[in-house]
């Protein structure tokens, strides 16, 4: 299972995004028809079809309005045995809905001028000064050659630095990397063929050092592949800020926007929020990680800034929202808004090759490119999938669990039913 798992996850998520920014097109018109009693009647329908027995125990999907409250459509409970609704407020593994919130930290100290855009890593992590490079794409771990250029911090927000994802990478680098303990994430306790991505180094410092002596899969600036280049933004922070970057992400972006429910480590306390992971196999669920016993509980190896988080529907379109509108949200200016503008414009640097369907890609997340002007977002790899729109305002999320999300059509039905949704409230007006 994990080969179906792992395989392809950069494309997956190319695929997902892509399909919900194509919405971009539709959206100039959307704000004043938003304030409609039915928003989105066919979202609506999609979650209803989904959720039940033999299909999902719960989902949440929101839309937002510019600079007010979400709508949320909410069904099921939050586990197949566990009884309790799910809600707006239940705790979701959000996976790699994490990277666009790193990398907006990191865009903030550009803002700041504590670091600079085009800075290569090696000035603040000096390890990574001198990089070698497969002469193949996951091929040959010695044949090699030196980087022509050095990895900047642009590198490392849009997946362009040639660092690898153990999650991503085939053959011996593949295992080159879980030796070393380069494990991003976290699944499961269970201890089974597919589910074992590896053990985790302790502490960002260690997962730092050790990735710097792994070569690149490919020359800095030359190509997106996704990569364990949030995860190395963590170290970043936390060197340049002299904070835990737990810490500061809290200090600096939850506390302030108000996202009281968003942990690395979800506290004991709020274990009964919890919902329950599923592996898919064969379109049957079996749980992998359920709320009480989740390994969520447990403090990380590290703060995978890559794929750590938990967060619920509220609190991630609070983020959402203060995105939209430009670094502010309930008064509080949580970014600066020339963090927010860079963050979420196309960041790629000049003659990357990147796939025709990625357009570009920001902060952590893919930017819409001609119609789709204007969207930024990312999925994670439990089924969630959040975006913003950062021209007019608007923001929309799914949040369900399962694993690989490709698995079953769900994503796909959402999608066209969100699309549908505006189709129809244009039609009006």
């Amino acid at each position: 299972m994990i080969d179906s798992m792992n395989a392809a996850i950069d494309r997956r998520m190319i695929l997902r995004m892509s399909a919900l920014a194509g919405l971009g097109a539709l959206m100039p018109k959307l704000a004043f028809a938003l304030d409609r009693p039915e928003l989105i009647p066919h979202v609506r329908a999609v979650v209803e079809k989904w959720v039940g027995p033999g299909k999902f125990p719960g989902m949440v999907a929101s839309i937002g309005l510019p600079g007010q409250e979400p709508e949320f459509v909410v069904r099921g409970s939050e586990g197949f045995t566990d009884a309790d609704p799910v809600t707006a407020d239940s705790l979701f593994r959000i996976y790699s809905m994490t990277k666009p919130v790193t990398a907006m930290a990191a865009m903030q100290l550009i803002a700041q001028g504590r670091l600079g855009l085009d800075q290569p890593v090696a000035d603040v992590l000096p390890r990574y000064a001198h990089m070698i490079v497969q002469d193949n794409y996951d091929g040959s771990i010695t044949q090699l050659h030196k980087a022509p250029r050095p990895i900047t911090m642009r590198h490392l927000v849009t997946h362009t630095s040639g660092l690898g994802y153990t999650i991503v990478q085939k053959g011996p680098i593949a295992k080159l990397m879980r030796d070393k303990g380069l494990v991003p994430g976290q699944i499961t306790r269970i201890n089974a063929p597919g589910l074992d991505w590896g053990k985790p180094v302790q502490g960002l410092e260690q997962f730092a050092d050790r990735l710097a002596e792994v070569p690149l899969v490919a020359d800095p600036g030359t190509a997106w592949h996704y990569s364990m280049g949030l995860d190395l933004m963590g170290r970043v922070i936390e060197v340049v800020t002299g904070k835990p970057f737990d810490e500061y992400l809290h200090e600096t972006i939850f506390a302030p926007a108000g996202m009281t429910s968003t942990w690395f480590r979800v506290p004991a306390s709020q274990a009964h929020r919890l919902t329950t992971n599923y592996a898919a196999v064969g379109g049957v669920l079996a749980p992998i990680d359920e709320g009480a016993t989740s390994i969520y509980l447990d403090k990380p190896a590290f703060p995978f800034g890559g794929a750590g988080l938990a967060s619920t529907p509220r609190d991630y379109d609070r983020f959402l929202r203060m995105l939209a509108q430009k670094g502010e949200i309930g008064g509080v200016r949580v970014l600066a808004e020339s963090a927010v503008t860079m963050g979420t414009s196309n960041l790629l640097p000049a003659g990357v090759t990147v796939a025709a369907d990625i357009g570009g890609f920001g902060a952590g997340g893919r930017v819409g490119q001609g119609a789709e002007a204007g969207i930024y977002g990312w999925g994670g790899a439990a089924g969630t999938v959040a975006m913003v729109d950062m021209i007019h305002g608007l923001r929309s999320q799914l949040f369900v669990q399962f694993m690989p999300p490709e698995s079953l059509p769900l994503l796909p039905e959402f999608q066209t039913a969100l699309k549908a949704d505006v189709v129809a409230l244009l039609a009006k007006h």
